[in-house]
């Protein structure tokens, strides 16, 4: 027997269970008069937060919910969406964020399958929620309204019992305490469910706590950050932000939806300094009107996940003013859990060089523990040459304990001791990761892989494009091919698609370049990502042009610029 394993057991002095909850009583005890949460008219302050909170847990306990029973919440980003985050645990239940933007029968399956025992719902979602409960097969849930001021809808409330009035069921000094175990589950959060019913992520309190602190490390922070909630609260348990700013004594504002000129004002009457979201927010904001755009002394630092933002994209912030900071995540890993740090050297390279390093997702956080790229059947890892292609893999402490009451997907997803992200990367000598496409979403034509993303960014770069998407069409010679899908700038509503298709030919390989171009609005899931099956159903109905009709094409394309000009 080792020296070091006579008397140095752990004991209630030297070990506490992880848990992000201890973030709110610092900051009450710390910072008690600083202002927590700021949501048009309301503010409060860290201590009338964390009274707040224990009421909520006092309140919800009272009601009857037991340890580990779910407590949901379906709301825009309102003050109580953070309340929870924090109220649920203290009660020792798990919270499930619901996506505001899903029908009702998938919500109607979220709050059977999670047995939800409780449920907080904001006016503007109660009709959706009434149809949900109607659709439930199990023991339907207490129903809370949340009646937000700030809205003006004209919803009715379907629930037995204000937010403001159930807080005042409970004690503002109710006695919480830690977790017996930091392994314990502590939110709930479901994906979308493209391929059949939505699977539940499970968070454990200590994945939450270390995340909070990656999120820290990853955006060099520093106290009393000011963080706009441009991201739905709802979204991978807001990517850990509700905890993260807590931890720092921030300062949440609240956004109700995504407004482009609600958005720049927000950030000049509260001096926003960081804020996060999915690229097609930042393209809502980057490609605002004149008059909405501001311009700032200050650098406002802009957190992108969700997908791969197009190098164009990137260049298009940090003209503008906006520091990016592209992560890479997963719900399953709590949200970031890579970043693309920046090397110094990388400063002397031109505009265009760094845009696209920008865009790579770089390097794993330090609180994940290990990621490779390697073949996804033998999880052998693959070289670092920038080139071969594999399986983005990773394992460590901020990975989901599991798929709620889903063992097969869960030991599936996490076959050889890794968890099987579904990314295919390369990685690059200077250990960067780059992702090149979802394993579903490659391309293969005439036996070339051709990655959507790769051809997604030389789109991108069309000075017409506002957003892009490229998915594989069926081809009786080729197999596959690409075909693009591209939403227009509203100033370039005319662009034709052989301007599409000769703009690619200067940018990339002949066999990369899309065969179909088809303009108008993208289909995207719940959560702002572009659903890529949906695209490639439409493919089927697209009939390729014969080489006539595309000469005719060609040449009518060519006699209406010269009319034009």
């Amino acid at each position: 027997m080792s020296i070091y394993n006579a008397g140095l057991d752990k004991n209630q002095a030297n070990h506490v269970a992880l848990t992000p909850i201890g973030f709110l009583e610092h900051a009450a005890t710390v910072y008690p008069d600083r202002i927590s949460i700021i949501h048009e008219t309301q503010k409060f302050t860290w201590q009338q937060t964390y009274a707040r909170c224990r009421q909520l847990a006092d309140a919800i306990q009272k009601r009857g919910v037991q340890k580990h029973d779910t407590v949901a919440i379906i709301a825009a980003n309102v003050p109580a969406h953070i309340e929870m985050y924090f109220g649920v645990p203290m009660a020792k239940a798990v919270l499930n964020a619901l996506n505001t933007r899903l029908d009702s029968a998938a919500l109607a399956f979220m709050l059977d399958h999670s047995e939800t025992k409780i449920i907080f719902v904001d006016r503007q979602f109660a009709p959706k929620i009434q149809d949900a409960l109607t659709r439930m097969k199990g023991q339907k849930p207490i129903v809370v309204d949340i009646d937000d001021p700030a809205y003006d809808g004209d919803e009715e409330c379907i629930g037995e019992i204000e937010y403001e009035d159930f807080l005042c069921e409970g004690r503002a000094d109710f006695k919480w305490s830690y977790p017996d175990d930091e392994w314990e589950p502590i939110a709930l959060h479901y994906t979308s469910g493209t391929t059949g019913d939505p699977k539940g992520v499970v968070y454990h309190h200590r994945g939450a706590y270390l995340n909070s602190f990656g999120n820290v490390y990853t955006w060099n922070m520093q106290r009393h950050p000011v963080y706009l909630w441009t991201l739905p609260a709802f979204h991978a348990g807001g990517w850990c932000f509700h905890w993260t700013i807590t931890l720092m004594g921030g300062t949440h504002i609240c956004l109700r939806k995504v407004d482009a000129a609600k958005i720049y004002d927000l950030i000049e009457e509260h001096n926003v300094t960081h804020l996060s979201a999915a690229p097609i927010v930042v393209n809502t904001i980057i490609h605002a009107p004149a008059n909405v755009k501001r311009t700032y002394e200050r650098t406002i630092q802009v957190m992108i996940a969700g997908s791969a933002p197009p190098a164009a994209v990137l260049k298009s912030m940090e003209a503008q003013g906006f520091a990016a900071t592209h992560v890479y995540g997963a719900t399953e890993a709590y949200g970031p859990c890579m970043s693309c740090e920046w090397n110094e050297e990388w400063d002397m390279m031109d505009e265009e060089e760094r845009s696209v390093l920008k865009a790579r997702q770089g390097v794993r956080s330090p609180v994940l523990e290990d990621m490779i790229i390697a073949d996804p059947d033998s999880c052998e890892e693959l070289p670092w040459d920038g080139k071969t292609i594999g399986e983005c893999l990773m394992r460590g402490n901020v990975i989901m304990s599991g798929y709620l009451k889903n063992p097969q997907t869960t030991d599936k997803t996490f076959a050889g001791g890794w968890y099987h992200t579904g990314d295919l990367c390369v990685r690059h000598p200077n250990g960067h990761i780059e992702v090149k496409d979802r394993l579903k979403d490659i391309i293969i034509s005439g036996g070339e892989n051709i990655s959507s993303l790769e051809v997604e960014s030389v789109l991108y770069r069309h000075p017409a494009v506002l957003e892009a998407a490229v998915v594989a069409k069926h081809c009786d010679k080729w197999g596959e091919t690409p075909c693009a899908f591209i939403e227009l700038k509203q100033d370039a509503q005319g662009t034709t698609t052989e301007e599409i298709i000769d703009f690619c030919r200067t940018h990339m390989a002949g066999y990369k370049i899309p065969k179909s171009v088809i303009f108008g609005p993208i289909e995207k899931t719940s959560t702002g990502k572009i659903q890529k099956f949906a695209l490639r159903e439409r493919t089927k109905s697209i009939l390729m042009p014969s080489s006539e009709e595309r000469a005719t094409q060609i040449a009518k394309s060519k006699i209406d610029k010269t009319q034009a000009a």
